[in-house]
């Protein structure tokens, strides 16, 4: 494992930007929700995985997953690995390696570094647990899930940190056009959760690096 993921897992285990880093990449529509004041009948537990994986030339980057258009909140977006909770999960963590291994074919290879703060999406009603982790195989073979993942799309943790990376405009939000912030990957625009979500993350790495 690098020095710089090294020290994001001790940077893990403090006080989190939370939110504020968060909403800075929600769209302007979207209302702050606190996660703690949810009763638990209001929403569904799920859990994701920002996975850095260390390429052939020792580039590191994390696997973001294309989704296949189906008749639900999330389709066609592009987002971690992950997904709703199981009860034979035993616990959250259990539920991000397990879709981890289901999308993209990777669990035991996996070491946890910490997670970041959970958050509410209203459209679908999940509160997701991110949890970060290192692929400990260099140059890992993905294997994408033939019904579920369209495709596989590498953000090199360089281009996270490129400020030009964020750009502004319109997405497809079911078949309605918003304005939001998104992270601009491979001619893809991450936005929604999964932005907000690498914000947060973005944060703490400018705080190590």
């Amino acid at each position: 494992m690098t020095q710089l993921l090294n020290k994001l897992k001790n940077e893990l285990q403090k006080p989190l930007p939370g939110w504020p880093a968060q909403y800075g990449m929600a769209h302007v529509s979207r209302n702050k929700v606190d996660v703690a004041g949810l009763a638990e009948q209001q929403y569904k537990p799920s859990a994701v995985m920002i996975l850095f994986c260390m390429d052939a030339a020792d580039n590191l980057y994390i696997p973001l997953i294309e989704r296949f258009s189906y008749n639900g909140a999330h389709s066609a977006q592009v987002s971690f690995p992950g997904g709703k909770y199981e009860e034979t999960d035993g616990n959250l963590q259990n539920t991000a390696r397990r879709e981890c291994f289901e999308e993209i074919g990777l669990q035991h290879e996996i070491e946890v570094l910490g997670k970041l703060t959970r958050l509410y999406i209203p459209v679908s009603h999940f509160v997701v647990e991110p949890y970060v982790g290192f692929c400990k195989i260099k140059n890992p073979k993905i294997i994408p899930h033939e019904r579920e993942v369209k495709n596989i799309i590498k953000l090199p943790l360089q281009k996270l940190m490129e400020d030009a990376t964020i750009e502004q405009g319109t997405v497809d939000a079911d078949g309605f056009k918003i304005k939001a912030p998104y992270f601009l990957v491979e001619g893809n625009k991450v936005w929604g959760a999964t932005a907000m979500i690498l914000n947060e993350l973005k944060t703490i790495l400018r705080t190590i690096s």
